[in-house]
């Protein structure tokens, strides 16, 4: 395997995972690679949670605080929160085990929008990065990293680090490379506009830079990304699809779109996943995707020529799709272009473009303020991710959503949303089974009924009796009426009886 560590000065430094793991000391901050189970380190996770596990047995203290791009795996964020190994967590997570420690207080956690946890950590806002732990498919003859199946926020995380652990993965396939487009922001004063006018604009380097002096460590491995597989699309993701398509329908008859150059960014999961089968028998066609995540449906919607570009900064693939993209990763380099995070999730680019952004949420509340992160207002489940990015700056804002869950326990539409992530203010278009929402326009009393509309039928009665109570006496007058001493009636009924309907 060490044909793919071409630079003879850091082929001297290939080392064992358990030896590059003496580099991670206690207390340092450590920069990960990995994005969306994606292009994150494999070995050095487990060889960090056995030497916190060691040191927790001889009575030391050992935790590092740990940055992302987002999301990675069972065998890295999953091993370390079990090994009690970390004390700090950021930008965006989803691993149950880390979710547990986060909400029981052993893990202290940020949630921060994507586009920002580069910057704050290169510009030192969380103190000086100790290490940087990044995969690659390979490294060049002159040291340059060229990154596996994410880019996330490796480019500031390895300007950034005292030293440098790469991991190189044989797994990943070396036809990525030039699927790759990395270009930095300048810091400040110097800061320029990012030369994207297109999603298929290619303005940097297929490689990444770095300083070789500050590698201390290289690791051979040869194991897959997470990948967890999507779940069937079922009657309900797929009437969800449909009203998504209703609406878009009507955005060409309002001629604000047309049917040649629909720009997307999806959230990730089945209902996006659903979405996409959906365009595969619509009457879009040279879809270009400007996103954070390659999914199954885009690589499907490549496949039968009806998107021509997809821009994004990590795969999120079913182990499937994973097998399939290394075999043909030479083929799909044509279409597909992975960048920074900074980058891919940039709100200048992403108000140039023009693209719709549809993300998912844990429920919206009857005048459009979104929650998409913490379950009753107070148990985190993920985070926010890039979603903010996208809303905020998307041409179009929708949110698309099953109406209930847990059997029809939990409403995804609520009185008041107990914890709000995206505001009435960027919230433009909601989308259950039930239909569509457009709230384009609309003051917040017009926004009431055709938020409840498409709710589910068992709902809709508690909410308009909310909504009457909450315009009663005095508060006719108001402009976002509430009842605040039921306005969480919903959250407290699920609190103490299971089921939000009481």
């Amino acid at each position: 395997m060490s044909d793919r560590i071409a630079s003879e000065k850091l082929r001297s430094k290939i080392k064992s995972a358990e030896e590059a793991a003496q580099f991670v000391n206690h207390g340092d901050k450590v920069g990960l690679s990995g994005f969306t189970g994606a292009g994150y380190p494999k070995a050095l996770p487990t060889a960090i949670a056995n030497r916190a596990k060691q040191a927790h047995s001889a009575g030391e203290e050992y935790a590092i605080d740990v940055y992302t791009g987002a999301s990675t795996a069972p065998d890295c964020d999953g091993v370390l929160a079990e090994a009690d190994a970390i004390r700090f967590r950021m930008p965006y997570q989803s691993d149950p085990t880390m979710r547990s420690k986060i909400n029981e207080g052993k893990i202290a956690y940020a949630d921060i929008h994507l586009s920002h946890s580069g910057q704050l950590v290169e510009e030192g806002f969380f103190g000086q990065l100790n290490v940087a732990i990044v995969e690659a498919v390979r490294i060049t003859e002159e040291g340059h990293i060229v990154p596996s199946s994410s880019v996330g926020n490796n480019v500031e995380y390895l300007n950034a680090a005292e030293r440098i652990i790469i991991e190189v993965n044989s797994w990943q396939s070396e036809h990525l490379e030039g699927m790759h487009d990395i270009w930095s922001i300048p810091k400040l004063p110097h800061r320029i506009a990012v030369p994207i006018n297109k999603p298929g604009d290619r303005i940097g380097k297929s490689y990444i830079e770095i300083d070789t002096d500050k590698v201390v460590a290289v690791v051979e491995t040869s194991t897959p990304d997470r990948n967890a597989p999507f779940k069937p699309v079922d009657d309900i993701s797929k009437k969800i699809a449909g009203n998504f398509l209703d609406f878009l329908e009507g955005e060409v008859a309002a001629g604000r779109l047309s049917y040649d150059g629909y720009i997307m960014q999806s959230g990730v999961g089945n209902v996006p996943n659903a979405v996409m089968a959906g365009l595969l028998d619509s009457k879009f066609e040279n879809i270009q995707a400007y996103t954070e995540v390659i999914q199954d449906g885009m690589v499907d919607l490549i496949d039968a020529g009806k998107m021509t570009v997809a821009s994004a900064t990590s795969f999120s693939l079913s182990p499937e799709y994973a097998e399939k993209m290394n075999d043909e990763a030479e083929r799909y380099r044509e279409y597909i272009i992975l960048r920074p995070q900074q980058i891919s999730n940039h709100p200048e680019v992403i108000r140039r473009v023009g693209l719709i952004a549809t993300n998912g949420l844990i429920e919206a509340d009857i005048y459009g303020n979104v929650n998409s992160t913490n379950v009753s207002g107070s148990r985190v489940m993920n985070g926010i991710g890039g979603s903010g990015d996208f809303t905020r700056n998307g041409y179009i804002s929708s949110f698309i959503t099953p109406s209930v869950a847990k059997d029809g326990a939990i409403s995804a539409i609520v009185p008041f949303a107990s914890h709000i992530d995206h505001t009435e203010h960027d919230v433009m278009v909601l989308i259950s089974e039930y239909g569509y929402a457009d709230l384009r326009g609309l003051a917040p009393r017009e926004r009431v009924a055709k938020i409840i509309s498409i709710a589910h039928p068992d709902y809709r009665p508690l909410l308009e009796e909310y909504y009457e109570r909450a315009t009663s006496g005095a508060n006719k007058f108001l402009q976002t009426p509430h009842d605040l001493a039921t306005a969480f009636q919903f959250h407290t009924n699920l609190a103490s009886t299971g089921s939000m309907k009481g």
